[in-house]
């Protein structure tokens, strides 16, 4: 591989401080390494590195261990909704993946992950469009998991994907445990991710239009 698809990104708050490493393709082993400050969004975007096949190393300093709820900072992507320190490090991820994958040349674009966890099962579908659009469904029952609400996980995905500049489509079709739930999406679109990055051998732009 002539070229290293790997970025790092620092996001700075004034509520948090989180830098994030990334590197999608692992030559030799994996590396990775989380510290958010909740432990359930830990366990989520590990499960995301691994199962995409990628080394990711986050840290993030401030007060996301104390309340993952703040108002919304002049950073924020939407004036119609809050995003809180906890969906900086989608922001700062998926800036990190946009920076790491660089021109949308030579690569499949689209990607459609299916993972099941016990009784659950969840479909994540992207696709590397520069058209940043999120859909999720998670049918999500609790107020929390762990120390993570729930309500924030649909926003962590939304957060990653205008900040990565992708379609993303990600559902559970079935389930009763939440946290089964949340983990089949997250590990739905490490493969998904892991599908739409695989380059092609090719040099092409994956676009009758011939931008993206």
């Amino acid at each position: 591989m002539s070229t290293r698809r790997a970025a790092q990104v620092t996001r700075k708050t004034n509520e948090t401080d989180i830098s994030v490493s990334l590197e999608l393709d692992v030559i030799t082993a994996q590396q990775i390494e989380i510290s958010t400050g909740i432990g359930f969004l830990d366990h989520m975007y590990h499960a995301l590195a691994k199962h995409g096949a990628m080394s990711l190393t986050m840290r993030c300093k401030g007060d996301l261990h104390i309340d993952d709820h703040h108002t919304a900072d002049e950073h924020a992507l939407s004036a119609d909704a809050a995003f809180p320190s906890l969906q900086d490090t989608a922001i700062a991820l998926g800036t990190a993946f946009k920076q790491a994958l660089g021109e949308i040349r030579g690569v499949r674009r689209y990607g459609t992950g299916y993972a099941p966890l016990d009784e659950a099962l969840a479909r994540a579908v992207i696709d590397i469009s520069s058209r940043p659009f999120c859909v999720t469904d998670l049918k999500l029952k609790r107020e929390k998991i762990g120390d993570l609400s729930t309500e924030m996980l649909p926003h962590v995905f939304h957060s990653f994907a205008m900040a990565a500049g992708v379609t993303l489509h990600v559902d559970v079709i079935r389930g009763e445990n939440d946290h089964h739930k949340a983990e089949s999406a997250f590990k739905a679109l490490a493969i998904a991710i892991r599908q739409a990055i695989e380059l092609t051998g090719s040099k092409d732009i994956p676009s009758t239009k011939g931008v993206l």
